[in-house]
Parts: structure tokens; sequence; C-alpha cells
């Protein structure tokens, strides 16, 4: 099958990158090293290419009312310009898939989602919205229409300011506005993926290599440089940040993988409620927690964990974290056994490697605490 490309496809083989396949999606990986990649965007600033991701956009009277029952956050908190995260829960409790929600309108939600699951997703909201409103909700896959790019690191707002007419310090964690940038309008929201404060910027696809290499060029002061999928990964990890199959999917519900804060059981009913409910009020018996190697090793996902010999979970996401030159994992464990500090043995070709239980995320900059 061949493989799809984002608008920015060329821009990146002139950017000397590796290119892959992620979930069908021909995308950078990397085009220095994703050390160097994942450093600079710790300390400086990185420009990522998220154009995969898919763009759903629900509208209609009563298109909030019905949003709200299909997600675990509470659309209600919802005003124009503010953005929230949600997971979509299945009929089972477990994960469909987790997402942003931007409230364009009292009557407008654009939702993204993760680009291997846009078609999924689309067609669950479709099902959905026709058998809960009668048809009464209009949903669309604009996905085709948007392209997206992050801008995210300690720099990323000193660069941006110098191509916007707006003061960007308006635009609180979790809101967006609408900007110009280079002559190209975009919605601009203060959102991302790597545990550091930057921002994500929607355009037209057209657009999009415009204002990509207007960033970049505006950067170079700076420090900026593209960073592909390998860090963004490393990045996302080290900041505790869910990745769906891993940390989440249709088997696990939002309270094992402790995103019980996304999770508003008061607002009324929902899909999958009466599973997540149980566990909110009684305990999961798994539970999302850190993992820090005490001997050598990296920790690869999949990786069984041991208690005394008996297994007792696996690792859902690991690596030596570029940041802390250490291994370190999230694991999905037996809750008895998820107590920080709590000794356990990961299972590496054969050989227990001991470990120790440790709080997420391993990284949190301040900057989050908007």
């Amino acid at each position: 099958m061949e493989l799809k490309r984002t608008p920015l496809f060329e821009a990146h083989k002139n950017l000397g990158a590796k290119l892959v396949d992620f979930g069908g999606w021909e995308m950078p990986v990397q085009y220095s090293s994703i050390i160097e990649e994942h450093t600079t965007t710790r300390e400086k600033a990185g420009l990522f290419d998220v154009s995969h991701m898919g763009e759903i956009l629900v509208t209609g009277k009563d298109a909030k009312k019905y949003l709200n029952m299909l997600v675990t956050n509470d659309v209600n908190l919802l005003v124009p310009k503010k953005v929230i995260y949600t997971l979509i829960p299945n009929d089972n409790g477990g994960v469909v898939d987790d997402m942003l929600i931007y409230m364009m309108s009292d009557e407008e939600f654009l939702l993204v989602v993760n680009a291997s699951n846009s078609d999924k997703d689309f067609a669950w909201f479709e099902k959905k919205f026709a058998k809960l409103s009668g048809g009464s909700v209009k949903v669309e896959n604009q996905s085709a229409q948007y392209a997206q790019i992050a801008l995210q690191g300690p720099c990323a707002q000193e660069i941006l300011q110098t191509l916007v007419d707006y003061d960007l310090n308006k635009i609180e964690f979790f809101f967006y506005d609408y900007l110009t940038i280079d002559g190209v309008s975009a919605i601009v929201s203060r959102t991302g993926y790597t545990g550091e404060d930057g921002f994500e910027v929607y355009c037209c696809t057209t657009q999009v290599e415009k204002v990509w290499n207007k960033i970049l060029e505006a950067g170079k002061p700076f420090g900026l440089c593209p960073v592909g999928l390998g860090a963004r990964d490393t990045l996302r990890f080290e900041a505790g940040l869910p990745l769906y199959g891993h940390e989440i999917s249709d088997t696990i519900t939002p309270i094992e993988a402790s995103l019980k804060f996304f999770t508003k059981i008061d607002k009324g009913d929902f899909c999958g409620k009466p599973v997540i409910e149980e566990q909110v009020v009684n305990g999961a018996k798994k539970k999302l927690i850190g993992l820090e190697l005490i001997g050598k090793g990296v920790p690869r996902a999949d990786y069984r964990i041991e208690k005394d010999g008996a297994d007792i979970g696996y690792i859902t996401s690991g690596t030596h974290s570029p940041t802390f030159k250490k291994g370190l994992a999230m694991v999905l464990i037996d809750t008895a056994f998820a107590k920080v500090g709590t000794e356990v043995d990961v299972v590496i070709r054969d050989n227990r490697v001991p470990a120790k239980i440790v709080k997420i995320p391993f990284y949190k900059k301040k900057t989050l605490q908007k």
C-alpha cells in the first residue's frame, strides 16, 4: 500500500530527514539524531510536522450535549477559544482514542485525533451521533483540509512572537486564537506533546510549507531545529504523556491508565461509564506507573515485570532517557505493587534486571503550571 505524505514531505527530504513508515504515513523519524533533537527541544526549541493528525468537525445546536455523552471529560467546561484533552471511551470502558477538543462556537467543535485512528474515530462518531441525536448533529472529517505543525521548547514563544502582531502572553495554556503568520491565517493554541511550553499551529495545507520555512528561519538565532518522530516520542515519554496502543488502548481504561483527572464521573451519562465508575469507586486492579532500572539495560515496550518471580505486568513504553541518562519506563502492573519505591524485576532477554517503581511524569516544566 502506498504511504500517505504530509504537505511538508518535500521539505523534510530537502532537510535530509530519515523517513519511515509511521501508521501508513511516510514521516521523518530524525534529521540529525534523536538525542540531539530531544535535547535541543528541552533547552531551546524544536519544530515538528504533525500534519498527519486527524481533524473532525462536529456541528449543530446539540453538538455539545451529544459530544459530552461520548467522551470522559466534561465538554461543558469549554468556552470559545478553549481546548480540553479527553478520552473517547468504548462501551466496555476501554479507549477508542484520546484527543483534543477545540470549541469554535456554541455549535461548532474541532476534534484533533491521532493519525492512525482518524478513520476509525470518524466512523465511531458518525455511528454514535446518529444513534443519539437522530442525525441532528453533523460530523465531518476535515483532515485533508488541515496541516499542523508544533513549535515546542523554552524559546518557542520568543520565536513565534517575531512573526505575529499579537501578544502571545494572551494565549493561556490550553487556549487558542486566530493569528496571521506571514500572511497565512492560522489557529494557534498553547498546547503540545513534549512537556515543554509551546504552540500548535493549524493552517491550510497549501500554505503550511510557507509557515514551516518562516518559523525555521525565525528560529535560527535561537537554535531551533526540525524534530522527527523519534524525539517526539522520547519527549512525550519523559513528560508521562500517553501514546495510543501503549498507555491507552481499547482494553485499558482511563482509570488504569492513571488518567482519572480527565474523567468526570459526575457530569452525567457517557459511553463505558458503568465500568469506569466502578473502578473510580472501588479502584482498578491495574495501574500505570513509572519504573527506573537499577541494573543495566534498556527497558522496552512489552517487556514483562516480575515480583519475586511472579508476573505482575508489562512495560507500555520505555527507553534510555536522553534527559536523565538512565533506563526509564511506564508500566501497567497489578495495583498491589504500584507503590513508589517497590522493587521489581524487568525481564530483558530472559535476564531479570532489578528496578524500582517511581512516580510519573519523569519530567515536568514549571511553564505547564499556567
